[in-house]
């Protein structure tokens, strides 16, 4: 790969202006990076006056680091818990009644490794309703994990997972029906 050649403004589209993104980087570090136990009533004012949709009920733990809120859609009455990253180059969609668990890494940027001058390969990732994304869990860009679904604690997801169905390994596999 060729480092030199890479354009970290070929294939990616921020969706705001740069002064927009570094607002939303200050309010991240006061609000959502930081320890201190914001209400979750605040975080979501926030996301949604930056462009995200963020329903009703939605819990958000301390040291969140969310890229692009304007990339981002929350349903109701979901959790992200603590130390999640959600790095949304692309939309990154959380359907209603999900649980992303501590440490998560929902990971919708990549880059081509075929390519030697390393461009962007990436992808939205959409969780929907009931699913629950365990704690240390990879979600690699382009991935579904249907209605139910469980990715279980320490997972690298690279491939879309089945509705009502427990979820495990590396690579993330079906493994029984949740009841």
């Amino acid at each position: 790969m060729r480092l030199d050649t890479f354009n970290p403004t070929d294939g990616l589209d921020r969706g705001r202006s740069r002064v927009v993104e570094a607002a939303w980087y200050l309010t991240k570090c006061l609000f959502f990076l930081s320890p201190l136990p914001w209400a979750s009533s605040l975080k979501r004012t926030l996301l949604r006056r930056f462009g995200a949709e963020v329903g009703a009920g939605v819990v958000i733990k301390p040291r969140v680091n969310i890229h692009f809120p304007w990339k981002l859609t929350i349903g109701d009455h979901s959790w992200i818990g603590e130390e999640v990253f959600i790095l949304n180059f692309e939309s990154c969609t959380i359907g209603s009644h999900c649980c992303i668990s501590q440490r998560a890494f929902l990971c919708g940027g990549n880059h081509d490794y075929t390519d030697p001058r390393f461009r962007y390969r990436n992808g939205p990732i959409t969780l929907k309703g009931g699913a629950w994304v365990g704690a240390q869990v990879f979600v690699a860009p382009n991935v579904v994990i249907n209605e139910e679904a469980v990715a279980t604690a320490g997972s690298v997801v690279t491939g879309d997972l089945p509705s009502m169905m427990i979820c495990s390994g590396n690579p993330c596999l079906p493994i029984k029906k949740r009841s």
